[in-house]
C-alpha cells in the first residue's frame, strides 16, 4: 500500500530540527531520541515512527487529500540509513571522538534537510540504486 509523500517529508522536517539542535547543543540524549525515531521508522515503516504518528494524527487531518503517493520501502530504507548514521553519531558523542558525533550527525542532518526542503530523499535513491544493482546481479 502506497503512502502519502507528505508524511516522510514532514518527518524529515522534524528530523532536521532535532538534528540541528543536537549539533548546536551536543546533546547525546536528544540524538538518542532521534536514533529511537529512526529505529521505529526502519522497523515498522515511516508511519510507525513518532513523526509519522504525529503527521497522521495532527497534521494530515488539516491538509487536503493527498495527491501524490510513493511506495513505503524506499522511505523505510532511508530510515535504516538514518539509523546507522545516528548510531555512529551517538557513539561519537557518548564515547568519542567528538568529531565522529559531529560528522555523523551532520551527514544525517544534510540528508534530512534535502528531503524536507527539496523533496529529495538520499536514502530512497540509495534504495533504488541497490535494488537495480541486485536485480542485475541476480
Amino acid at each position: 500500500m502506497d503512502i502519502d509523500v507528505r508524511g516522510p517529508r514532514f518527518g524529515a522536517a522534524v528530523t532536521t530540527v532535532v538534528l540541528a539542535v543536537v549539533l548546536v547543543t551536543g546533546s547525546a540524549w536528544l540524538l538518542a531520541w532521534q536514533t529511537l525515531a529512526f529505529a521505529l521508522g526502519a522497523a515498522g515503516g515511516v508511519g510507525r515512527s513518532p513523526y509519522g504518528v504525529l503527521f497522521r494524527r495532527m497534521v494530515r487531518p488539516r491538509l487536503g487529500p493527498p495527491t501524490a503517493f510513493e511506495a513505503p520501502e524506499p522511505p523505510r530504507f532511508a530510515q535504516a540509513v538514518g539509523l546507522v548514521f545516528a548510531v555512529v553519531g551517538l557513539v561519537g558523542y557518548a564515547q568519542g571522538p567528538q568529531w565522529l558525533g559531529l560528522a555523523a550527525t551532520g551527514a544525517a542532518l544534510a540528508a534530512a534537510f534535502l528531503n524536507a526542503v527539496f523533496g529529495y530523499c538520499l536514502g530512497c535513491e540509495m534504495y533504488l540504486l541497490v535494488r537495480r544493482l541486485t536485480v542485475r546481479a541476480g
